[in-house]
């Protein structure tokens, strides 16, 4: 396992931002930056972290992480949706086919959970009991399980701008997507969701709850997109503490990035509106710890994090000239 001196070594050298024009015209996103060139759409994973739709620094080895994750869970689910991924040529980056995203976030939840304003938590503590066009029964309790996971989409908003969850109903008024290429998406949602769940539960973890992206290639296929099932678009609970907590009353011990927003909004009062504070050296180590502790407990695998100036590492393993 990584340790925390390792990351503070790296506080100083994170990968914050990317100018690779050689890759192609540049589309820049809160956590990765893509490059398009003909039919190849190169994604570097910056080590930026956000939340409540605001960036708000960086963790060291983020991006190495979060790539080799999803590569990780890409590999796994190409049987039950085709995906975008042609090679990863460096711990942050993947080569993927440049695809049309749909304007839509297949956002699937377990458990009646979450703090951000877009949260089925949120929403169920101010009243609401139709929440996606899903109906919810009274009496239920924060971080309870729900009787079946639920698609509930969400709009892709741009940087600086907040998410809204919508129904099926609003998504098909809105004309975001068509009818069939809706269903398709959720029945694709839900399968992978499922494996998800499973594979987490053989590694003692509770898959929460998560996001998938999509887009049409040129033949207008649809294919999974961008990343899956990482600690960016997915909660982890501990399996076996779940019960203890929940009972208690306790938030669910987790393996994510959690409890950033619940050090931003509980400890600082920030939830996303004005200037962002700028995060502790303390909070940047544990959270480069648990991302680090998320990928080896649901991979298996040891994280081996490189510790090369990742701009350099990256222009090398891609054959770019500085």
């Amino acid at each position: 396992m990584m340790g925390p001196d390792v990351v503070r070594s790296m506080i100083s050298k994170t990968l914050r931002a990317t100018d690779f024009p050689q890759l192609g015209t540049m589309q820049k996103g809160k956590v990765r930056d893509s490059y398009v060139q003909g039919n190849r759409r190169y994604i570097v994973a910056t080590d930026r972290i956000s939340a409540f739709d605001v960036v708000l620094g960086t963790v060291p080895f983020k991006g190495q992480i979060l790539n080799q994750m999803a590569s990780y869970w890409f590999e796994q689910t190409k049987d039950i949706a085709p995906n975008h991924v042609l090679d990863v040529p460096d711990p942050a980056v993947t080569v993927a086919k440049d695809c049309r995203p749909l304007p839509l976030e297949m956002v699937v939840r377990a458990y009646l959970t979450g703090s951000s304003s877009t949260s089925i938590w949120r929403a169920y503590e101010r009243g609401d009991r139709v929440f996606c066009g899903h109906d919810l029964p009274d009496g239920m309790s924060r971080h309870q399980r729900l009787d079946r996971p639920l698609v509930t989409p969400s709009t892709k908003a741009e940087i600086g701008e907040h998410d809204r969850s919508v129904s099926r109903a609003e998504v098909l008024a809105m004309g975001l997507v068509t009818e069939q290429q809706f269903d398709e998406m959720a029945d694709y949602a839900m399968a992978l969701f499922a494996l998800g769940q499973r594979i987490a539960a053989e590694r003692g973890l509770i898959l929460v709850d998560t996001k998938y992206e999509f887009g049409l290639e040129g033949s207008g296929r649809i294919l999974l997109i961008d990343e899956i099932h990482t600690p960016d678009s997915s909660r982890y609970w501990y399996l076996d503490s779940y019960e203890g907590d929940f009972s208690a009353g306790r938030n669910p011990r987790a393996l994510d990035k959690e409890f950033v927003r619940r050090y931003l909004r509980d400890e600082l009062g920030y939830s996303g509106q004005g200037e962002p504070p700028v995060l502790p050296d303390d909070l940047v180590v544990e959270a480069a710890m648990r991302y680090a502790g998320l990928f080896e407990e649901v991979t298996g695998r040891p994280f081996d994090p490189n510790k090369e100036d990742p701009e350099t590492r990256i222009r090398r393993n891609l054959g770019l000239t500085a």
